[in-house]
């Protein structure tokens, strides 16, 4: 993370957050890595990416799974990373596919942050730059720079193109007018926020555990149960998915639209992910809220924007312009 000025924030003016990328089509076969990628390593990332997996072999101790913290895993991708990922981070921040109550808007957000996938503004500034250049060398994380490079190795290296006050200022200035977003960015809150989260997680299964039990020792095991499937599991489960959306849906499934890209849409990232994986329909209208475009393609988090729209919590909600011109058509018709 970075500290950041207190100088007030307006839009970026570099990015197209609306209009797709600025580069032209990308051609086939592979390109260098951005050119600012150095062989340093990210420590903090990859020290957090070697303890997180080095601990998923707990799973076969009998004594840390409950089906309860088992459901955590697919009830907190929903919760953690479908809303606060998706939702927030990504079709709100990102890309201003809608407007939510800030109250609520700083909830989810909040709620992306327990997934540990970094600070609004970082995530932000990073996904307008691949945006930008998708699939051209200065994306910071394209397959055709390496399969595993686009997974989870950017993660890992230092890229100077993404780091210090120009690229913030170029791709996050919006967000980082915000206080909240600033306060996260500034005092590493993501850190404390995701901690806190995790200790709700053991301290309310200790207290169920041992209300319904009548044992302490029992409190804790379900707990410790809640503490590994629920955060451990259910954050690396959500990384993977979520960074299958930059390795997968670049490389394989199939295209409604001729972008200048190779974006792709993918029905199991896209399942996984609660609608994410149609990341086709997203390169070619970025602001769209909605990522499935065809009646077949399934989003959960489209549905969840729909039900806070009819509530009254979402508004100025981009829909694809596919669908305004099929509307129109069956108007004519």
């Amino acid at each position: 993370m970075i500290a950041t000025s207190d100088s007030p924030a307006a839009p970026p003016e570099a990015v197209s957050i609306g209009d797709g990328p600025s580069t032209p089509m990308a051609a086939a076969g592979s390109v260098d890595r951005p050119a600012g990628v150095c062989g340093q390593v990210v420590w903090p990332y990859a020290i957090a990416f070697l303890l997180f997996h080095a601990a998923l072999p707990l799973m076969a101790l009998p004594w840390l799974f409950s089906w309860t913290g088992l459901l955590m895993v697919p009830l907190g991708n929903y919760i953690f990373c479908s809303t606060g990922i998706g939702l927030c981070y990504h079709r709100t921040l990102t890309h201003r596919g809608l407007v939510m109550p800030k109250w609520l808007e700083h909830s989810f957000a909040t709620l992306g942050v327990c997934s540990l996938m970094d600070s609004p503004a970082r995530w932000v500034a990073v996904h307008r730059r691949h945006h930008q250049h998708s699939d051209h060398q200065p994306d910071p994380h394209t397959p055709k720079a390496g399969f595993w490079w686009s997974h989870f190795e950017w993660l890992l290296r230092e890229n100077a193109e993404t780091r210090g006050m120009a690229f913030y200022e170029k791709y996050a200035r919006d967000v980082l007018a915000d206080r909240y977003y600033m306060a996260i960015e500034r005092y590493y809150l993501w850190a404390w926020i995701y901690g806190i989260h995790a200790a709700l997680f053991f301290a309310t299964g200790l207290a169920i555990g041992w209300a319904t039990s009548g044992s302490y020792a029992e409190g804790v095991r379900f707990g410790a149960s809640l503490l590994f499937w629920g955060v451990v599991v259910r954050t690396v489960y959500t990384w993977h998915i979520t960074w299958a959306v930059n390795s997968i849906t670049h490389t394989y499934g199939y295209r409604n639209y001729e972008t200048s890209d190779s974006s792709t849409n993918h029905w199991a990232i896209a399942v996984l992910t609660n609608g994410e994986g149609w990341h086709n329909n997203h390169h070619a209208e970025p602001r769209a809220a909605a990522h499935g475009h065809r009646w077949w393609e399934f989003d959960m988090t489209w549905n969840t924007i729909r039900f806070l729209k009819a509530v009254g919590l979402a508004k100025e909600v981009v829909e694809p312009r596919v669908w305004k011109k099929a509307a129109a058509g069956a108007l004519r018709s």
